[in-house]
């Protein structure tokens, strides 16, 4: 039977996959599921005053598209963007992740791989300090991001599993935001992916939580699910005022249907540590 459910799932995520099935600027799904079910009840605003969002329009590969959120103004004690979240409206799960930030961020700005699963608006929303929430959006082309199939070395991508890797740019300054970049090697499995050995679908398995902690101050904390591409790949800020420890932190969960959280198995707990000396 949970094989079965996963194949109708797969089924009818090829469907909504097929080009030309949204129509561009569809705002559906946004207006009648997803801003009743996250932000009930609260104003928002679209406009592209506290963040944009850069994506492209014609994605090359729908399994890892670029994905970056610029904010407009440095991240302070007075004036701070706290989380941002964002969604592609007509992915089978379109929630992609809540992404929380601090003063020590330095800057709000963020980067990733995606997966898209057909054409769709991806959307950004940014809560500042004050509690507004504001809007920017982009209209993607795209077919069969959360299908793709997995690679006949998923054995050893499971060999790696947990495994990460910090890259700092060069010429960083002591009290100056300083760009980031956090490999971690994991499939990322969304439940609607065929294994090319087996010929079965794979249940889903895929990092939930993640936090980002400079000298033990928060950096960066996300909750993420399966439109992440495999491999994640986030590009940040953080403040280093000082020499000190960069530390990422994730864990892992498989759930029993692509599309539902309500019956998941908690996984493992990951961490590495990063030398950091301005």
């Amino acid at each position: 039977m949970h094989k079965f459910v996963q194949i109708v799932c797969l089924s009818v995520a090829m469907v909504l996959a097929a080009p030309g099935a949204r129509a561009e600027g569809d705002d559906e799904t946004w207006s009648t599921v997803l801003k009743s079910q996250f932000f009930s009840g609260k104003a928002i605003e679209e406009n592209s005053a506290v963040i944009e969002l850069d994506a492209p329009y014609r994605a090359e590969d729908p399994a890892i598209v670029p994905v970056k959120v610029v904010s407009k103004f440095p991240q302070s004690k007075d004036k701070y963007i706290r989380k941002v979240w964002l969604f592609v409206d007509k992915n089978p799960f379109p929630f992609v992740g809540e992404f929380e930030f601090f003063p020590e961020s330095g800057k709000a700005d963020l980067a990733m791989r995606i997966r898209v699963n057909t054409y769709s608006n991806i959307r950004a929303i940014a809560e500042t300090n004050d509690g507004k929430l504001t809007m920017t959006k982009k209209f993607v082309k795209a077919s069969g991001g959360c299908s793709a199939p997995i690679g006949a070395d998923l054995d050893e991508a499971m060999k790696r599993l947990g495994k990460v890797k910090f890259r700092i740019d060069d010429g960083f300054q002591a009290g100056q935001p300083a760009q980031t970049q956090l490999m971690i090697s994991h499939p990322n499995l969304t439940g609607m992916q065929m294994d090319q050995m087996t010929r079965f679908i794979r249940k889903s398995h895929f990092i939930d939580q993640l936090k980002v902690t400079f000298n033990n101050k928060p950096v960066l904390n996300a909750k993420i699910d399966i439109a992440i591409s495999a491999d994640p790949n986030f590009r940040f800020y953080f403040v280093p005022d000082k020499a000190g420890e960069l530390k990422a932190e994730f864990t892992d969960v498989s759930c029993e249907s692509p599309t539902s959280r309500n019956v998941c198995s908690k996984g493992s707990g990951y961490s590495q540590s990063y030398a950091v000396n301005p």
